[in-house]
């Protein structure tokens, strides 16, 4: 069976555990980036990751994105969204199909 994860902060991170989620709280992106290669490398299917600390991992998520495993996606945090999760999506999405079919160009 495939195991999800999510890395953030503690205050963004920690409700996700009562939902059954492997929960691992960090707020330092060096910490993060080890825990994002660990939990590709434990197969991971789905790793969450607040979106600040996805802006500052880019490089690292780029490295899985053409990977069928892990899915890393972003989410909003504790200060709320910054559209980095979306823009993520769409991104992705045009990849998959060819076109931005979700918002037609607009961002």
């Amino acid at each position: 069976m495939y195991k999800v994860g999510i890395i953030g902060d503690k205050d963004s991170v920690l409700g996700f555990k009562a939902v059954g989620l492997e929960v691992f709280p960090c707020s330092r992106s060096e910490e993060a980036k080890k825990i994002l290669h660990q939990l590709a490398r434990d197969e991971y299917a789905i790793i969450y990751i607040t979106e600040s600390l996805s802006a500052q991992l880019q490089e690292d998520i780029e490295q899985y994105k053409d990977e069928r495993l892990p899915a890393i996606i972003p989410i909003p945090g504790k200060e709320g969204p910054s559209g980095a999760g979306m823009d993520s999506l769409r991104k992705s999405v045009e990849r998959a199909v060819g076109a931005d079919i979700l918002f037609g160009g607009e961002n």
